[in-house]
């Protein structure tokens, strides 16, 4: 199964909320989305900027996105979007996960994962890796998104007009 990479520079949090508006647009239920990244690196700002734009796109207003760092699972839904939004960096191991319903939702539900690697090998194979960086001057965010399996490469085709803020 052959790999789908982009690589792309954030300058400022404008243009990590932008990347979460383009996501938005390209997500759908069933989907997961594994975000890595240290501390401050705009997971968290992705995800808020993912999911109001979802909210948005539906009609909706736009509701408070915190992080769940301390509910550890938020849910919200965008019209027919229901999207799990869940903070594992307190869990211990992938059965916590699943004591929280988040193993059942994936593959039913978008589901948005900050600190996917507390789930071991229980992450679907067809999510999509969303690695967040701070580059070494400090300056911006980089992400690095992959994707094995599935239609993502077709869905991602979008990023393309996000080239101006990738460089």
């Amino acid at each position: 199964m052959q790999a789908t990479r982009q690589d792309h520079y954030l300058p400022n949090a404008a243009a990590t909320s932008a990347l979460g508006v383009v996501i938005a647009g390209c997500v759908r239920n069933g989907d997961t989305l594994l975000l890595s990244g240290g501390i401050g690196a705009g997971k968290s700002h992705f995800c808020r900027a993912l999911i109001q734009s979802a909210q948005v796109t539906s009609g909706q207003a736009p509701e408070e996105v915190p992080s769940p760092t301390y509910t550890l699972v938020q849910s919200y839904r965008a019209g027919p979007l229901s999207i799990l939004h869940a903070d594992l960096y307190r869990l211990g191991g992938p059965a916590e996960a699943d004591e929280i319903g988040l193993l059942d939702a994936f593959g039913r539900d978008l589901c948005i994962v900050e600190w996917p690697d507390r789930l071991g090998g229980e992450a679907p194979v067809d999510a999509l890796h969303l690695q967040f960086s701070i580059p070494s001057d400090g300056e911006g965010r980089a992400v690095c998104l992959t994707a094995r399996g599935g239609d993502w490469p077709k869905r991602l085709a979008p990023l393309g007009a996000f080239g101006e803020m990738s460089a």
